[in-house]
């Protein structure tokens, strides 16, 4: 029905552009004729104008209905493009707030600690800058596993801080300076080195124990109890610097001191990397022997091996 009345309406507007066309040349040809003067003397052209206009007029009044209809197209067009871009908006919202709820760092760090079993880096020696940081950053522990620590007098400011300051636990697990593991290590690291250059392991060990004192006279009393000094009588497979969740940890080769040694950096305790070595600690914790500060030589001579 609807096609059939635009049919029709087409037909209307066609005949109407014909008889307006027509109109125009037969106005034409009767002014040159000059049968416009003899039908209608002196007025014939100002009507023959306003029946044209007439006509036109019509022909607008009928396309009234079609340019409104283009309106309506518009405004169905515009009120589509609206409701387009509101869901788009919609859709870039929802997915926005799903990926705020993914911590994409969080998920790449847990993705990397189990493709490398927490270690982050690996190097060349004891790299006590980094160190340093892990412990000026710490806020539940510091244990070191080590037969003495060479390094200790760098890393005492920074412990005396964690302990006072930051109320940090530090555990140090040292090698009993009369074990006769001492005496292999002894021999371990001559074996590849000028002997002028040999270390007396027994020697460093107890030098260690007196820069521990020291530090421990140095802290407030109510501090103290925070620092914790075993010995053990074993042979340890690793050596360890762990601060909280950062673990440094190296190996006791012939010829070289295990801070002078590849360093692998691990991150997490409860990796696979970070457990083993937990476990090597709990181990050498559970047999080693307290050792008293306040006079560390009568305390090691009263431990039995």
């Amino acid at each position: 029905m609807r096609r059939r009345s635009a049919d029709v309406r087409r037909k209307v507007e066609q005949i109407a552009l014909g008889l307006m066309a027509a109109s125009g040349v037969v106005v034409l040809l009767a002014d040159l004729f000059g049968w416009l003067d003899a039908l209608a003397p002196g007025g014939a052209l100002p009507k023959v104008t306003l029946l044209i206009l007439s006509t036109v007029t019509v022909f607008l009044l009928l396309e009234l209905d079609r340019l409104k209809r283009l309106d309506e197209v518009h405004d169905d067009v515009k009120a589509l493009d609206t409701s387009v871009l509101t869901k788009i908006d919609d859709l870039n919202a929802n997915v926005e707030a799903h990926l705020s709820k993914l911590d994409v760092d969080a998920i790449a760090q847990r993705l990397k600690r189990q493709h490398y079993g927490g270690v982050v880096a690996v190097h060349g020696r004891f790299p006590e800058d980094v160190f340093t940081g892990f412990l000026g950053n710490a806020a539940d522990e510091l244990v070191i596993l080590q037969t003495w620590i060479p390094n200790l007098h760098h890393l005492k400011a920074a412990m005396h801080k964690a302990l006072t300051d930051q109320q940090v636990h530090v555990r140090i697990l040292l090698l009993h300076p009369s074990s006769p593991v001492a005496g292999l290590r002894d021999e371990a690291l001559r074996a590849v080195r000028d002997p002028a250059l040999a270390v007396n392991v027994r020697a460093s060990v107890e030098y260690c124990l007196a820069g521990l004192a020291q530090l421990n006279a140095e802290i407030p009393a109510g501090s103290r109890a925070r620092l914790q000094v075993r010995l053990y009588n074993s042979l340890p497979s690793i050596a360890v610097f762990k601060a909280d969740q950062h673990f440094l940890v190296s190996s006791f080769l012939h010829g070289q001191l295990a801070i002078d040694s590849t360093q692998i950096e691990i991150d997490g305790a409860d990796t696979v990397m970070g457990e083993e070595v937990q476990q090597e600690l709990r181990t050498l914790w559970s047999i080693g022997k307290d050792v008293d500060l306040l006079d560390w030589r009568t305390s090691v001579a009263s431990i039995s091996l």
